[in-house]
């Protein structure tokens, strides 16, 4: 799996970028051209490793689900993994035996983070010499010898989080690509979207969608702006071509090993492109180390998404769908070569591998209250036959909502008005049929409703009525191409904010330990001492300008006693703690770190946050406390850094 990949990335999806190695396995197996993701890093995650929605699973905690790993392992498979993890607690907790590398959403390719785990055990990221891309492979690779030496059939996931921001090439595959993209997107998606077509990923009669309003023509840009984005393109471009190369690796492990042809791969992306801009423009600079970041391009996420509509986040086309490869020559019955226009969903890989394995998905396990599987097996599509029926593909991340049954799409941007369309004939959803299908529509509309509550355990503020739509679908973390100077590029679509205030008695680096609570901060770890009923941590937040939920609470904790944590977090300014949400969580006791992340299923911003992990009398240290957003992108770190800020 990579990271926020967009559909014509690869060149047997249509893009220029060289990835010999995938194509190479699209050529030699098969292809789905309509297969879907959820628009989201680890609520794709969830779903590929549990063959279930992704709220449905118990979210990160996975807590009403099994994975692949543990279904494989009761099968006698080796389970290994290697890469971003993105949910809670570690791999190794979930029936990976083998697992290099970091928890979090996203990490500095050259430095890494702290997160990184090998086998469990906190990893040092080497001071030179290291890429996470490549890391990853060697880990690989040095699993499956492992595994060849204790005789046993093997599962290996790679989760790699290129090309996801920040944006690092290695420099090698940066200067590959300097110069390429100096046309800009729009000649770039044109000759995408015509290779997609001369390839028969698309059909020739597919009308693209038109370049939105909020993308200016390329022709349009100042000469700063051209180079700044030929810039990102091309680092992109880069990262991607890594990947292909490290698959590559992996390949030719196999060939050598002669496993290759009885090798199950299957190669997708957990969303497409991503339109977030969140990085101050950097202008003559080579992102080739670990000092200099870019950030991602709504307008170049557009053109990887060739020819949809949207990106990450959104359940249009553009988020949800990804290249598809199996590569399988032992076990495809398909024609070699072959693209499958049949829908297909990441729910859908557990009960795969559960079927082309003979193994067997459990209706029960030890401290989780599973729910059913709502993915299908792929099998028959590997044998050349036809699913005759499935049921609806449920489409919902945050507000984001959508459903796919049979050749109807229904979706919603951010809540807003639901639109109609029929992919079959329409598959850039260019015309909304809502108000000439009004039955069909509100059946739909009834069925996702139905799904949400009775096969997601969607909360209830996944039910709110539509908002009245007006006007052309915006986001203000898109680019503001208005911008006239390189530090507003990434500003959102109003004019630069004035500097947020901070509140006096609360500096940004400092954090407030609540009563019968004595608070030692040494390093990075906040010491805490309870000296009775109710202690705790609390940060107020109301004085500074955060970006919209969903966010992350993730932090290391030491702690003597086992117990049920709690976080608190208010919506609004008014209401004060403890009063707003509850989220509990488990505390283990002992003088191991634990890593706790904590999922806060708000769209919109927390104004108050509190952490209770005591009850009574005792002992905690925390380490590394972080305010992420859904991404895994640190927004406030306690006790070092200031906010990341708007």
């Amino acid at each position: 799996m990579v990271d926020d990949l967009g559909f014509s990335d690869i060149g047997c999806y249509g893009s220029e970028i060289e990835t010999p190695n995938l194509d190479a396995l699209a050529s030699g197996g098969m292809r789905f051209s309509q297969f879907y993701n959820t628009a989201k890093c680890h609520s794709s995650r969830v779903c590929l490793l549990t063959g279930q929605y992704c709220i449905a699973a118990g979210d990160a905690a996975l807590n009403h689900a099994v994975t692949s790993a543990e279904v494989l392992a009761h099968s006698g498979y080796s389970t290994l993994m290697t890469g971003k993890w993105h949910l809670q607690k570690q791999p190794t907790d979930f029936g990976f035996q083998k697992y290099f590398g970091h928890l979090s959403g996203a990490c500095n390719y050259f430095a890494g983070d702290n997160t990184f785990r090998l086998n469990g055990e906190p990893w040092q990221v080497p001071q030179e010499g290291f890429y996470t891309t490549t890391a990853n492979v060697d880990y690989g690779l040095k699993f499956l010898d492992e595994a060849r030496d204790r005789e046993q059939p093997w599962y290996l996931y790679v989760a790699f989080n290129a090309p996801h921001a920040p944006l690092h090439a290695l420099p090698e595959d940066y200067a590959k690509y300097k110069g390429k993209y100096d046309e800009g997107w729009d000649v770039i998606r044109d000759r995408r979207i015509a290779k997609q077509k001369q390839l028969g990923v698309l059909p020739e009669s597919l009308e693209p969608s038109p370049r939105p309003e909020h993308i200016p023509a390329w022709s349009e840009l100042e000469q700063w702006k051209r180079d700044y984005e030929a810039n990102r393109m091309t680092t992109l471009a880069a990262m991607i071509d890594r990947v292909d190369q490290e698959v590559g690796r992996l390949i030719a492990d196999l060939r050598k090993n002669d496993e290759l042809d009885n090798t199950f791969i299957l190669f997708v992306s957990d969303n497409g492109a991503c339109p977030y801009d969140r990085r101050p423009a950097l202008l003559d600079v080579e992102p080739t180390n670990a000092n200099t970041i870019l950030g991602d391009s709504t307008a170049w996420a557009w053109a990887r998404n060739s020819p949809f509509r949207y990106y990450k986040q959104n359940q249009f086309e553009g988020g949800i769908s990804t290249p598809a490869i199996v590569h399988w020559p032992a076990g495809l019955k398909q024609p070699v070569g072959a693209i499958v226009d049949q829908p297909a969903h990441l729910i859908d890989v557990l009960p795969t591998l559960a079927d082309i394995t003979d193994s067997e998905i459990p209706t029960s396990w030890q401290e989780r209250e599973l729910r059913p599987v709502s993915g299908i097996s792929l099998k028959p599509v590997f044998n050349g036959q036809q699913i005759k029926s499935r049921p609806p593909i449920h489409l919902l991340f945050a507000s984001d909502r959508g459903l796919r049954d049979g050749d109807w799409k229904l979706v919603s941007f951010q809540s807003e008005q639901w639109e109609l369309y029929n992919v079959a004939n329409d598959r850039c959803e260019l015309n909304n049929l809502a108000d000439s299908e009004p039955e069909r529509l509100a059946m739909m509309i009834a069925t996702w409703n139905e799904m949400a509550k009775n096969v997601l355990h969607a909360p209830a503020k996944a039910f709110a009525e539509p908002t009245e739509t007006s006007g052309p679908h915006l986001h203000r973390e898109w680019t503001f191409f208005d911008a006239t100077e390189p530090e507003y590029y990434m500003k959102k679509r109003a004019k630069p904010a004035a500097k947020p205030r901070a509140n006096t008695k609360t500096p940004l680096s400092k954090i407030r330990a609540r009563k019968n609570t004595q608070m030692e901060v040494v390093s990075n770890e906040l010491r805490l001492t309870f000296t009775g009923d109710d202690p705790g941590i609390a940060m107020d937040l109301r004085g500074l300008s955060l970006v919209d939920g969903p966010y992350r609470v993730a932090f290391q904790l030491k702690n003597d006693a086992k117990l049920t944590g709690e976080a608190f977090y208010t919506t609004d300014a008014k209401t004060n703690l403890p009063n707003g949400e509850r989220i509990a969580f488990d505390v283990q006791s002992g003088s191991d770190w634990q890593d706790i992340d904590i999922a806060i299923k708000t769209s919109t911003r927390i104004h108050q946050l509190r952490i209770d992990v005591g009850d009574g009398p005792g002992k905690a240290t925390i380490a590394n406390l972080q305010l992420q957003d859904a991404d895994g992108n640190t927004l406030l770190s306690w006790p070092i850094q200031d906010p990341k800020l708007n």
